[in-house]
C-alpha cells in the first residue's frame, strides 16, 4: 500500500502551483507545509486513489492515513481526513484513541483541525455519544489544537440541533481560554448551535458576555437577528 501513498505524492507534486502555495500561506499564522494544490484538486486526487483502497481493512486504511498525516503537508492531511471519514460506518469505540492521537501529534493548524474534527470526530461522537465526556476532557489539554477540537468536533451535531447541553458544558470549560483560535472554535460552535436553539444560545451569551472574550462573543452572535446582536452588544 506504500506505493499508493507514493503515487498520491507524485500526483500532488505534479499539480503543485507556486501561486496557489503563496496564496494559501496567507491564511495561517503558523508555519505550514503546502504543495500548492487547490482544494478541489486535492479532494479529487484523494477520491480517485481511494478507489484503489476501498474495501480493505479499516486498520490498513488508518495506517495509510497515518502515513499521510506524518508527512506534515496540508494537502495530505486533507486526504487523510477524507479517507478516515469515508469509513465512518466501520467506526468502533476504540477508534477515538486513534483520532485523539492524530490531533495531538499531527494537527498543527486550524484547517487540519477543523477538517478532521468536523467530519471524522463529529461522526464518531454522533455514533457513540457516550464519548462526549472525552471532548470535555480535551478542554483541559495543554495543546491548543486539542482544546479547539473539543468544540469544533460538535459543529455538525450543532447544525443538526443535537447535544446542546454538552455544547454549553464545553463552552463553559473553554470560556476563559486565552488562545484566540480556541476562542474562535467555541464561538463558532455556539454560532452554529444558535441556528436551531437561538433563544438558548442568546441567553447563554447574555449570561456570560462579561467574561467571554470578544473574539468568541462576536462569533457566537454573528448570525443572530440584528436586534439580538444590538442587545448583546450593549454594555
Amino acid at each position: 500500500m506504500s506505493s499508493i501513498i507514493d503515487n498520491i505524492r507524485t500526483e500532488l507534486k505534479k499539480q503543485a502551483d507556486e501561486s496557489v502555495k503563496n496564496s494559501g500561506m496567507r491564511f495561517f499564522k503558523e508555519d505550514i507545509n503546502l504543495y500548492g494544490v487547490k482544494t478541489a484538486i486535492v479532494r479529487k486526487i484523494g477520491k480517485d486513489f481511494y478507489k484503489e483502497v476501498k474495501g480493505i481493512d479499516k486498520v490498513e486504511i488508518f495506517s495509510m492515513c497515518e502515513d499521510l498525516w506524518r508527512s506534515g503537508f496540508q494537502e495530505e492531511a486533507v486526504i487523510a481526513c477524507n479517507w478516515s471519514y469515508n469509513i465512518r460506518r466501520e467506526y468502533e469505540p476504540d477508534d477515538l484513541r486513534v483520532f485523539e492521537r492524530w490531533v495531538e501529534e499531527y494537527v498543527t493548524n486550524w484547517a487540519a483541525c477543523d477538517t478532521l474534527c468536523n467530519h471524522t470526530i463529529g461522526a464518531f461522537v454522533q455514533m457513540y455519544p457516550e464519548f462526549l465526556s472525552d471532548l470535555k476532557r480535551w478542554t483541559g489539554s495543554g495543546i491548543r489544537w486539542v482544546r479547539r477540537a473539543s468544540a469544533v468536533s460538535l459543529i455538525v451535531p450543532a447544525r443538526k440541533g443535537i447535544f446542546l447541553k454538552e455544547i454549553f458544558e464545553i463552552a463553559d470549560l473553554l470560556l476563559g481560554d486565552e488562545d484566540d483560535l480556541v476562542q474562535k472554535g467555541y464561538g463558532w460552535m455556539l454560532k452554529v448551535a444558535s441556528r436551531a436553539h437561538r433563544e438558548e444560545v442568546f441567553d447563554y451569551v447574555m449570561k456570560n458576555k462579561d467574561v467571554m472574550p470578544r473574539t468568541a462573543f462576536r462569533y457566537a452572535i454573528e448570525k443572530m437577528p440584528q436586534e439580538m446582536r444590538k442587545m448583546a452588544m450593549k454594555r
